[in-house]
């Protein structure tokens, strides 16, 4: 499968049933790339669903089927409303390499400078080295380092945080 047969758009909560599916496949599959655990997902009930898509969130479709996921949210301060952390990333293991990473991360952008943001912000985990170099070379400087920005089946993981000035 490619990248330019995936449709990609932001979803709303009549769309809830694709969101949970692709968020806890990614939960599920890279446990160790989120600082969430599939265990604080699976059982909220579909209003609470709902309220996280309270800010943007994109999906990646191939046909009706999730492929991948990526998430927006906005920082609320006025003196902080240029900025806006990038959330929830996944692909499917079988796109990766295809570009649609690259098409999620550019979709959630246009629509962040839509929102009048100019800069990208994100955290990704220190163990996911090809996460950190498609970041890179998508324009995402690396800020700062969180050691230990959380622990996965008792290892302790940093979080790499990451950032973009988005071209006006």
């Amino acid at each position: 499968m490619n990248a330019g047969s995936a449709d990609i758009r932001r979803i709303l909560a009549d769309e809830v049933e694709a969101f949970r599916r692709i968020r806890l496949e990614a939960l599920h599959n890279e446990p160790s790339s989120f600082a969430s655990s599939y265990d604080d997902w699976v059982s909220l009930s579909t209003d609470e669903w709902k309220q996280r898509l309270r800010d943007p969130v994109f999906i990646a479709f191939q046909g009706s089927e999730p492929v991948g996921i990526v998430g927006l949210r906005p920082q609320r301060a006025r003196k902080m409303a240029h900025r806006a952390t990038i959330i929830m990333v996944y692909v499917r293991n079988d796109q990766r390499g295809s570009g649609l990473a690259h098409k999620l991360l550019h979709a959630v952008a246009d629509h962040a400078r839509g929102m009048g943001i100019s800069q990208l912000e994100l955290a990704v985990s220190g163990d996911n080295i090809p996460a950190i170099r498609f970041y890179s070379r998508e324009g995402f400087l690396e800020v700062g380092r969180i050691p230990c920005g959380f622990i996965h089946d008792g290892k302790e993981i940093d979080d790499v945080l990451m950032m973009c000035r988005l071209p006006v």
